[in-house]
């Protein structure tokens, strides 16, 4: 039985898309291989309550590395985290290498993989790195004015990071494409594998629509400094829709912020959920309307994950995001809603109007787009039998 080590930086009982997306990896591994997971204490969403008895069991060993931890959005916090993660995952890699046949690596960029990556190498060890986002750009995108700076330094990093991998696999074929231009590497050595979300949870729920009374606008996933709700909450306010109510469901960094800023509008029906483990589903099913705003630039080097459960919901979507980017294509390639300009209040405001002015059997029909688009290109079916194999073929390498 060959033995694997999947290094997670997100791992239930975190509840976010990425951590869902590997205890599917690591139960259907663990199957046929004896697989270990090294991955850090939980944190993610900054502000959610875990429990212990949401940890996950099975055929696998899960190792809480005792590194340090960042869930507020803070720089030198969060660099610190990414630092750490790597180093200590790389002395288990150099204590237990003759234990390790092949390693998958889906952390944080750019050091935790740096260290990870080298110290595969030193043991030979074939290794598949999974990136999410693409760094240093996205780092570059958020600080402006050092972003030449950020990218002379740290893009010769990422490329030797790649460069020696054995796999990659990444999140969009725009992402794939841009990383074999920008990284001298050979699209051969770059799989595509999108991320996805467990449709039959949402499945279950077709057709059982429990919406209010008042038109329901929601946004639901992460409330962190990238996420943009801010700017939704400007914008329902100008839109200023009779009988209409904004929901933010989730957790995060700006969450308390945003609440304090609700409260200076209170005419205006503006709620924060907390969303129950599991219960995304019954959650969406409450809203006439789902909202995905992006800030600009941050659409482009990933895809939020928030996309493909939103269109399992069978819900429109109105999306802020630049236009080239793959968010922006698979919304208008699924004709499910609206893509307007990222941090254009005024653009917002008149989707929103638009979308409340609809006819609720025309919103159907634009949600049920999404939602069979969304059963060809994210379900979980397709899309882990990808990563099962490229995960498998480092064995032969």
């Amino acid at each position: 039985m060959s033995k694997i080590l999947i290094v997670e930086a997100n791992f239930p009982p975190e509840p976010v898309v990425a951590a869902k997306i590997a205890i599917d990896l690591v139960y259907t591994l663990s199957n046929n291989h004896h697989i270990t997971v090294l991955c850090p204490k939980p944190t993610r969403p900054y502000g959610f309550g875990f429990c212990s008895s949401n940890i996950p069991d099975g055929k696998f060993d899960r190792i809480e590395m005792k590194s340090h931890t960042c869930p507020q959005s803070s720089f030198i916090g969060r660099f610190w985290e990414n630092y750490s993660f790597g180093i200590v995952t790389a002395k288990y890699i150099h204590e237990h290498h003759h234990e390790i046949d092949a390693v998958y690596a889906d952390t944080w960029p750019l050091f935790g993989q740096y260290f990870i990556v080298h110290a595969a190498m030193k043991y030979n060890l074939p290794i598949a790195i999974h990136i999410q986002d693409i760094y240093p750009e996205s780092l570059a995108n958020k600080l402006c004015v050092l972003s030449v700076i950020v990218n002379f330094i740290l893009l010769p990093l990422d490329r030797y990071i790649l460069k020696k991998a054995t796999s990659i696999i990444a999140i969009s074929e725009s992402m794939k494409v841009y990383l074999s231009n920008t990284r001298g590497i050979s699209p051969d050595k770059i799989s595509v594998i999108l991320n996805w979300q467990d449709e039959s949870c949402f499945l279950k729920l077709k057709g059982n629509n429990e919406q209010a009374d008042k038109f329901t606008f929601m946004y639901l996933g992460n409330i962190g400094p990238v996420a943009g709700v801010d700017l939704i909450i400007d914008a329902f306010i100008r839109a200023n829709i009779p009988n209409s109510r904004l929901v933010i469901a989730g957790s995060g960094s700006m969450k308390a912020g945003l609440m304090k800023k609700a409260t200076l509008n209170k005419e205006f029906d503006i709620q924060f959920w907390s969303i129950p483990e599991g219960k995304v589903p019954e959650t969406q099913r409450k809203a006439n309307v789902m909202l995905l705003p992006i800030k600009k630039g941050a659409a482009s080097s990933s895809i939020p994950s928030k996309l493909p459960a939103y269109m399992f919901s069978a819900r429109p979507i109105i999306c802020c995001a630049d236009s080239d980017s793959y968010t922006a294509h698979c919304i208008r390639e699924a004709k499910c809603g609206y893509v307007v300009e990222p941090e254009n209040i005024n653009e917002l405001s008149k989707a929103l109007i638009d979308m409340a002015q609809q006819k609720i059997k025309a919103l159907n029909e634009i949600g049920e787009r999404g939602r069979q688009y969304a059963l060809n290109v994210f379900s979980k079916d397709v899309n882990l039998n990808k990563l099962i194999a490229v995960v498998n073929n480092l064995l032969s390498k």
